[in-house]
């Protein structure tokens, strides 16, 4: 073969490949992925009369979209309210509110949210209303009458009983008190009295009381005149304290104090110190001046119910001074321990 042939045959060879290359660089179809990729939709332009026959037959790949004319991620989609949930809403025009292209009413169903109101005097004074003595809450008449003890013992000595009550009727502020303490030892009365007293709250948790005390024993029954006060101390102690003022100017002093310290719903443990001080010496009813006598108590019930609880407990009681004294002239013991048992009730 001679060599013009040759180099006729090369020439159109590179001919034939550079229509091949032209006409893949003008193809759309293959620059469609790169637009879609960097958020930007290939243009709506036909295909070159340049390109090959394979390439204007190459299905486009995005042409199930509606709208390729469009920009943006979405432009893809129908530009309605409906299907795009990004689509600006009308009010989005107004104000710049970054919320406003939402909808502007509350889900089927829910009430729209209203701002709380502002709080009035007329709101406050009905929330809280101010309490006055002698006016509508201390209108009803109320009665409580409660045996804080009610017990019986068999020491060395021999069996005995005692108790302490109170009972009271009245409104709220102004109450009628009765209290009552008494001990019986082998079949005798030891001690025994019993005030009448006026009550008038002077806080939410203390009262103020006046009234008589009669003691019918030991020795020869006297009457007192009464003064003091009766309420709950800070972390609920109980507390009473009361002055006497006698006859032939005797004089007197009880202070009592006891806790309830719930163990269970139902277990309750009650310590119990109660102190007594006389102004001077009474031969006749065998008590000295100064510290007369203590007693201290420790009991555990058991409440059935709120109003009714059985228990157990241990008091040691104990005289001194003069009260000792006498009492030693008596033939009896200046201090006793004993183990006792009982019950508490109220109604």
């Amino acid at each position: 073969m001679s060599r013009s042939p040759l180099r006729a045959m090369l020439v159109a060879s590179l001919a034939g490949f550079a229509v091949g290359v032209h006409a893949q660089a003008h193809d759309p179809a293959l620059h469609a992925a790169p637009a879609m990729q960097d958020g930007a939709a290939p243009p709506a332009a036909t295909t070159p009369a340049s390109a090959s026959p394979a390439a204007a037959s190459r299905p486009d790949p995005h042409a199930m979209h509606h709208g390729a004319g469009h920009a943006g991620p979405h432009a893809g989609h129908a530009a309605t309210t409906d299907d795009d949930p990004h689509a600006m809403h009308p009010a989005a025009m107004r104000g710049g509110d970054p919320h406003a292209g939402h909808a502007a009413t509350s889900s089927p169903g829910q009430l729209p949210r209203e701002p709380v109101p502002v709080l009035t005097d007329a709101d406050r004074a009905a929330a809280f209303p101010e309490l006055h003595a002698g006016h509508a809450h201390d209108a009803t008449l109320n009665s409580l009458v409660r045996f804080n003890r009610f017990e019986a013992w068999d020491a060395q000595p021999g069996s005995g009983q005692a108790w302490e009550g109170s009972a009271w009727f009245g409104g709220d502020v102004q109450r009628l008190w009765l209290r009552s303490e008494g001990e019986r030892e082998r079949d005798h009365t030891g001690a025994a009295d019993l005030e009448a007293l006026y009550g008038r709250s002077i806080s939410p948790w203390w009262d103020v009381v006046a009234g008589v005390r009669h003691d019918f024993a030991p020795g020869p029954s006297q009457s007192w005149a009464a003064l003091g006060v009766q309420g709950l101390a800070p972390y609920k102690f109980e507390m009473s304290a009361t002055a006497y003022l006698g006859e032939h100017g005797q004089s007197a002093f009880i202070a009592e104090v006891e806790y309830e310290l719930l163990l269970t719903g139902h277990l309750v443990l009650q310590p119990l110190l109660e102190v007594e001080l006389r102004g001077q010496d009474d031969p006749r009813r065998g008590t000295g001046s100064g510290l007369s006598s203590a007693e201290a108590g420790l009991r555990l019930r058991y409440e059935v119910t709120r109003r009714f609880a059985p228990y157990v407990g241990l008091v040691h009681e104990r005289a001194f001074g003069g009260t000792a004294d006498y009492r030693r002239e008596d033939g009896e013991a200046a201090r006793d321990t004993r183990w006792v048992a009982g019950v508490r009730w109220w109604f």
